[in-house]
């Protein structure tokens, strides 16, 4: 049986799946699909580094206008494109910013399939440097056979390692989850 939260998520994903499968046609058609995914990753960054934008753009408390102008100075200000300037537009006057980063995921996830890449999730416990994710791109590309995107995310809980997920494989080496193993395993010989 769904629960109220498992028909609201799906119902804010299929929306985000739609713009974003909007925005990337559009941004094709006007050969600006690199720029605008250029665009939508910096606005991403921005998002995941400040709990005043996230605030701004998740709260109800602020009208459309007050949203649609504080983005469009922050667009203005990092040179966002034309076109993702004015779809971030359309998102705060629909009242959709708070799917933003959903649309992003699935605006990059259009594009590198476009591109024949396969997407990567990975999460770890404190951010990957530059040549961390390269050499993690190199073995994950040696794997698939194919080049690949990766989307990262941060979990301190995860204490230490990495959860990759690939298609429908999962890689799960991380310190926490090899903590919880631990405890099973002596539970059992106890």
């Amino acid at each position: 049986m769904a629960t109220d939260q498992t028909v609201t998520t799906g119902m804010t994903t299929g929306v985000a799946e739609r713009y974003a499968s909007a925005l990337f046609d559009l941004a094709k058609e006007q050969g600006q699909h690199v720029q605008v995914e250029s665009d939508l990753v910096q606005l991403q960054a921005m998002l995941s580094e400040s709990a005043d934008l996230r605030r701004l753009i998740m709260s109800p408390s602020f009208s459309a206008a007050d949203q649609a102008k504080a983005l469009q100075a922050i667009a203005a200000k990092i040179g966002t494109s034309a076109l993702a300037a004015n779809f971030i537009q359309v998102l705060a006057r629909n009242r959709r910013l708070f799917i933003a980063s959903d649309v992003i995921k699935n605006f990059r996830l259009i594009a590198a399939k476009a591109r024949g890449e396969v997407s990567a999730d990975v999460t770890s416990a404190h951010a990957l440097t530059a040549a961390q994710m390269q050499a993690l791109k190199d073995q994950l590309k040696a794997s698939v056979g194919r080049d690949i995107t990766i989307q990262a995310k941060i979990d301190p809980g995860l204490l230490g390692g990495l959860i990759v997920k690939v298609g429908s494989r999962m890689i799960d080496s991380s310190l926490r989850t090899k903590i919880e193993q631990l405890k099973v395993a002596m539970k059992g010989t106890g």
